[in-house]
């Protein structure tokens, strides 16, 4: 469970999500899946004798006894002619045997180890303690309640591959032959495009399991909302209900500014040794990539340093986990100024309100120019940047918005954080003509107006509730007018 070490409102208790039905496999598929296995289980079988001979040398010296193929060394000067020839053609054969042994004995070698990782990684396959190891450094893995890893075999069995192909995933090339990633762009509200980098299937799974095991395990400061367990906007958009004043400030470039040795360097101090660390930290992260045409191929040419994917299961986990310093910082600095501070993703959000202020400070209203300044020197000391265009001030007498939800004190009827109007009225129109045999508008769907039913249900479920009835009655009608 993630560890919080300060919380504004209570926190609901997590919701069990249904588990998928599993897909049941072809008989072919099945063939190739046993195949693979035997094939594995082989190598790391014979990588297991080649330790137990004593390495790879003794290992294939043996190979050639046991096989008959290993040429004695005998006089030669004694040797009659015609017995020259035969045990020159013996010591050939081998050379030949010994070539071959030496390639599967590098070949179960690659099975169970990484070796290397890519130009500009630095990669210590026997890992061990370094002196960059924070003191104690088991004990704070254990506290965590961290795996206990010493190779990358132990890695690549918990995430249920195999070495090479943990290998695979976490190598890093300037310029590559294929993706582990799919990547489109969405409109920001801005009238702007945000690239989405989502992780292929069998990534995607090693990078969830890598997020429940080990970044939801380290511990994330009670000011962060986004992400977390119990949590979302609405717990967010809470903690500022009712104040005077509503400051926003928005983080640029968030996921990207988050590089591999940044994560590498959080892994390390929540207590896992330095070459898990590095391997965990490129297998979540990914350099920005454009695709180019050379000589008829598709190259994938990197385009930056490695970086935290916007897409990546594990990117907002390691992002709360990083912040917790800048939350620390920011929570103090906000309660030194009488406001109230949470964090969702790169949306930083503080609020100040005259009743719960120091007597000394109402007179003198929020300090609102003090905070931005002051926010803006934390948010550069901790490795970020402030968006300069999405700072915002919002004071009573305006419509104070956090996390898409309105705050404004609106009376004891009226929910503290609730869904603005304009979306409720849109969606109670789209109902009222789709109730009255009018077809939808253009691109509308039911499944979209399901979702605001959903997104009102969060913030006020009576109402909520009652547009899902509606939305139940139109879905039960015939396709030609319900659509």
């Amino acid at each position: 469970m993630t560890a919080k070490l300060e919380s504004f409102v209570p926190a609901a208790p997590p919701q069990a999500i249904a588990t998928p039905t599993p897909v049941t496999p072809t008989a072919q598929a099945l063939v190739q899946r046993e195949t693979r296995q035997a094939a594995r289980a082989a190598v790391l079988a014979r990588w297991k004798a080649i330790t137990e001979a004593g390495g790879q040398d003794e290992w294939v010296h043996q190979q050639l006894v046991a096989r008959g193929a290993l040429a004695e060394e005998v006089d030669f000067s004694s040797l009659k002619e015609k017995e020259k020839t035969a045990w020159k053609e013996k010591k050939k054969a081998e050379a030949t045997e010994r070539r071959a042994l030496k390639r599967l004995a590098y070949e179960a070698w690659k099975a169970t180890h990484i070796g290397h990782l890519g130009a500009g990684i630095h990669w210590n396959e026997e890992g061990g303690a370094d002196a960059f190891d924070i003191p104690h450094r088991e004990e704070r893995a254990k506290s965590n309640g961290l795996p206990e890893f010493t190779s990358a075999e132990d890695v690549a069995k918990a995430l249920g591959l195999g070495v090479s192909k943990l290998r695979w995933f976490a190598f890093h090339r300037e310029v590559d032959t294929a993706t582990h990633y799919t990547s489109w762009r969405i409109p920001k509200r801005d009238g702007g495009s945000r690239t989405i980098t989502s992780p292929k299937t069998e990534l995607k799974a090693a990078q969830r399991w890598v997020l429940s095991n080990i970044v939801e395990r380290l511990p994330v400061h009670g000011a962060a909302h986004g992400f977390v367990a119990g949590r979302s906007i609405l717990t967010n958009a809470l903690a500022h209900r009712g104040a005077d004043v509503v400051v926003k400030v928005d983080v640029k470039d968030f996921f990207p500014s988050v590089t591999w040795p940044r994560v590498k360097g959080l892994l390390r101090k929540g207590g896992l040794p330095e070459n898990i660390a590095t391997l965990l930290a490129l297998l979540a992260t990914e350099a920005p990539r454009e695709a180019v045409s050379f000589r008829g191929k598709t190259l994938y040419v990197a385009q930056g340093p490695r970086a935290l994917p916007q897409g990546a299961p594990t990117s907002p986990g390691i992002t709360n986990a990083l912040c917790l310093r800048l939350d620390k910082r920011l929570s103090a600095l906000s309660r030194k100024l009488g406001f109230v501070y949470t964090r969702y993703a790169d949306d930083l959000t503080f609020s100040w309100t005259k009743a719960k202020a120091p007597k000394a400070r109402r007179a003198q209203g929020a300090p609102v120019a003090v905070l931005l300044a002051r926010v803006q020197e934390v948010v550069e000391a901790e490795g970020f940047r402030l968006h300069p265009d999405k700072t915002r001030v919002a004071r009573k007498g305006s419509r104070q918005r956090v996390t898409g939800l309105v705050v404004n004190d609106a009376g004891p009827k009226v929910p503290a954080a609730r869904v603005p109007r304009d979306v409720v009225r849109r969606l109670r129109a789209a109902l009222h003509n789709r109730e009255q045999g009018k077809p939808g508008k253009e691109g509308e769907s039911l499944e979209q107006l399901q979702g605001m039913a959903a997104f009102i249900h969060m913030t006020d479920p009576a109402k909520g509730r009652a547009f899902m009835e509606r939305l139940e009655k139109l879905s039960a009608r015939p396709a030609t007018t319900a659509a």
